[in-house]
Formats: structure tokens, sequence, C-alpha cells
């Protein structure tokens, strides 16, 4: 998590920054095989050189942006657990929790996805 301080230390929404830490913190426990970087001026996780999953900020929420065919599979369970979305982005606004549950499934589907992708995205 150390490659992401000066990212979260700008970061001025303090809701905003306490949830990214701690997510970035629960992936990296949970997750120590993947990779922390900061590609694109995002803090992002990157598993045998591919792309796992990554986060930007917004005044109001936070975007998680794992891969659009990932966003299109669980369409269903974003709504379900109250996140709205774009074409590209999960949105968590500030006054939500992160679902870990949600995540993991998410991380998981990616990473099982993934086992034999060797580009950077999907």
């Amino acid at each position: 998590m150390d490659r992401f301080n000066s990212y979260l230390e700008a970061i001025k929404n303090n809701k905003i920054r306490a949830m990214l830490m701690d997510t970035v913190h629960w992936i990296s426990v949970n997750y120590p095989e993947f990779k922390a970087t900061i590609k694109w001026n995002q803090p992002m996780f990157i598993h045998h050189s591919t792309f796992v999953i990554g986060f930007s900020v917004a005044k109001k929420h936070l975007n998680v942006a794992p891969d659009q065919k990932v966003i299109d599979r669980f369409d269903k369970a974003i709504t379900e657990v109250g996140y709205t979305r774009t074409k590209m982005l999960i949105q968590i606004k500030e006054n939500q929790s992160v679902d870990y549950v949600f995540l993991k499934k998410m991380i998981d589907y990616i990473v099982e996805l993934k086992k034999d992708v060797t580009s950077f995205c999907l």
C-alpha cells in the first residue's frame, strides 16, 4: 500500500480517501500475489502482468474499474449492492460502504477469467 501513499494523500474528500485506503489494504491482504502499481495516474492491481482492477476518485464517489466485460457480467449484482455504473466504472458513493463480499466475487471472477491471458487488458 506504500506505493499508493502520495495518491491517497492528495485526495481531499476524507471519506473517499478512507474508503480507498481500506479497499487497497483489503486487496493487499487478501490477494498478496497482486502487484500494486500506479498507471495513468490511477492506483491499480496487476496479476501475472495483466490488469485486475483500478481505482479513481471523484468529488462524491469512488470509481472502481475492472475491465468492461466484468462490469457487464456483474451488472445485476452492482445494482443489488446499491452501486451505480457507467460503461467503464462502478461508482460507490461517499455515504456507502464497500461490499467486500461483492468485491471478492468480482476479483475472483477476474482472476479465473484472466488465468491464461497474457495481454494487459481483455
